[in-house]
């Protein structure tokens, strides 16, 4: 099996006159094989919530979920701890926002697949050998949910063997625990570029990141999704 969680950071907001909306928009996908490390990173993230965030005798206000933008650095570093040594990879691409073409910003759901898509395309899809199963945090409507599901399937149909499925769901990150990880770490990676603070981006950066880039940087020659 081949699990993987896709969540994203930042905002696809583009009026930068009269609101604040982040400079970046970040999406990250948390990979790993194999059932036994799938189960170890649910217990690492149920295991964080009961010591860190809900210990007993302290449980005045019960947090649901570990988020990047709620969670302490120190509670991020416990939470890595007890998954630095379970293997899985971090594929993540920020668009630099200020760089889409205007005319494309009112359709919002096509720049999110397209950088979606462009995450998905550094994995290495044609060495999966079993069924895949992908993940979103939960954010569309139906009518997005099904033009992604079809957009994703389309052009990953060519290099999966027909003989592996892939499943896509869309849940809540309170229900799915791995959620709960990739937000941490797309959290990390958004804060680099949007703040450029890398305190926590550097606490797992070297060890689990296999791709991370920034899609139109500000120079010429870069063209827009």
């Amino acid at each position: 099996m081949w699990f993987l969680y896709l969540d994203e950071s930042g905002d696809l907001g583009f009026d930068f006159v009269n609101k604040k909306p982040s400079k970046f928009f970040t999406i990250t996908i948390l990979a790993l094989r194999g059932n036994e490390n799938h189960r170890k990173l649910i217990q690492a993230v149920k295991k964080t919530l009961a010591r860190k965030i809900n210990p007993k005798g302290k449980r005045s206000r019960i947090a649901a979920e570990l988020k990047g933008t709620e969670t302490t650095l120190e509670v991020k570093k416990y939470f890595y701890n007890l998954v630095e040594s379970t293997p899985f990879a971090i594929y993540s691409l920020t668009l630099n926002k200020r760089r889409v073409y205007e005319k494309l910003i009112g359709n919002k759901a096509r720049i999110y697949n397209f950088i979606a898509r462009q995450v998905l395309d550094k994995l290495p899809f044609e060495n999966a050998e079993s069924r895949v199963y992908l993940y979103i945090d939960k954010s569309k409507n139906q009518r997005e949910i099904r033009e992604f599901n079809g957009y994703i399937t389309s052009q990953l149909a060519g290099r999966l063997e027909p003989s592996v499925p892939l499943d896509i769901f869309h849940r809540d990150s309170k229900e799915i625990k791995p959620l709960q990880a990739v937000d941490l770490f797309s959290w990390g990676i958004f804060r680099k570029y949007e703040k450029r603070d890398t305190e926590w981006y550097d606490v797992f950066a070297m060890k689990k990141i296999q791709f991370d880039d920034l899609y139109l940087p500000d120079k010429k020659n870069e063209r827009a999704p």
